[in-house]
């Protein structure tokens, strides 16, 4: 069961990310936080990430301008705005307020799309150690999300990272490659990835970048 949480601090949260549990409110108006630790963990595996081929054509055809770290709250606001399928957010201002410190000290960084310079989709996740911990992401414009989705983990996996934390599993992440696993191999994966040294990469070297996005589709760079 969650576990209700008084108003806490971002030390207080990056700890308890280290041991497995994460926060959320049960609607925008909430007071209040439950602390989650699911008896089944979505990870994504970095090594098996799955880039169909018509999404690679739209990565690498530069329709979205992406860029990392330029706007958190936007990000964070596009995350909890109702879309089809969900007409309620659980990111309340206790939230808001703790990823905004977070992010203030390096710790939340985000992805964002852009389409005629207008902000279309993106995500928001916290790192630690070798460890990125995905909180939400959202969407405005076709494939949108899914391509902050592959800029995420060709960073994630040019950084030297090894854990990708989705939380839950659903059946747009399942695609790519999600899986869940027990709350105790979960843990142990935790436990070897945020004691390992990792480096968050905004703007990694483009040529870099592209190659790893193509090796992520199994295609080798020129």
């Amino acid at each position: 069961m969650p576990r209700r949480v008084p108003a806490i601090t971002a030390a207080m949260l990056l700890r308890a990310y280290r041991i497995g549990l994460f926060p959320m409110a049960e609607t925008r108006d909430s007071d209040t936080l439950f602390w989650m630790d699911p008896e089944q963990r979505g990870i994504l595996p970095l090594e098996g990430f799955h880039l169909p081929r018509r999404l690679l054509r739209t990565v690498r055809s530069g329709v979205f301008d992406v860029s990392c770290d330029r706007d958190f709250p936007a990000v964070i606001a596009g995350c909890a705005t109702p879309a089809p399928g969900r007409t309620e957010t659980w990111i309340n201002d206790q939230i808001l307020r703790l990823y905004g410190e977070l992010f203030e000290h390096g710790h939340v960084h985000t992805v964002e799309c852009r389409y005629d310079g207008a902000l279309v989709g993106g995500l928001y996740g916290v790192t630690l150690g070798g460890a990125f911990f995905g909180e939400s992401m959202f969407s405005f414009a076709t494939d949108a999300s899914k391509v902050a989705l592959v800029h995420l983990v060709a960073r994630l996996r040019i950084g030297g990272f090894e854990l990708l934390d989705t939380q839950y599993i659903t059946a747009h992440l399942a695609r790519f490659g999600t899986r869940e696993i027990p709350r105790n191999a979960y843990k142990a994966r935790l436990a070897a990835a945020v004691d390992r040294s990792a480096q968050w990469l905004a703007a990694p070297d483009p040529v870099r970048l592209a190659d790893e996005i193509l090796a992520m589709a199994g295609k080798i760079p020129m």
